[in-house]
């Protein structure tokens, strides 16, 4: 049985997949956006708003009655605890960048990192 080694094409497609690859890495990171602010909803509608830039310590009722302790600390947001018997979105860790949230499926909870909206830009143009 022969031993197959890599070809000269073999290694030209892995170099440009890593480049590829880290060319993408790049991008996502140089176009990330930290948040300004910190919305909390529960059952969809928007309950309260905090700016990210302060330390604050929120108490959120959910649906139900449930509750969970928001903290924003540091130009971060994490909840530290909650009433919801599985306690994932206590560890779904630090939020901060724009779009991450922690969601609270049981109380029906979802805090969100948001921008500044009047330097959003177009998703698209049509037309």
């Amino acid at each position: 049985m022969e031993k197959r080694l890599l070809k000269k094409n073999d290694i030209i497609l892995v170099v440009g997949l890593l480049v590829a690859t880290l060319a993408l890495t790049l991008v996502l990171f140089a176009t990330r956006s930290s948040g300004d602010m910190v919305e909390v909803s529960v059952d969809g509608q928007i309950v309260a708003t905090f700016p990210l830039s302060e330390d604050i310590e929120y108490t959120i009722t959910g649906v139900g009655g449930g509750e969970n302790y928001l903290v924003i600390k540091d130009g971060e947001a994490f909840l530290t605890d909650a009433t919801c018997p599985d306690k994932l979105c206590v560890h779904m860790g630090h939020i901060s960048q724009v779009g991450q949230s922690i969601i609270c499926l049981p109380n029906k909870v979802v805090v969100t990192i948001v921008g500044d909206k009047k330097d959003e830009g177009y998703d698209a143009v049509v037309g």
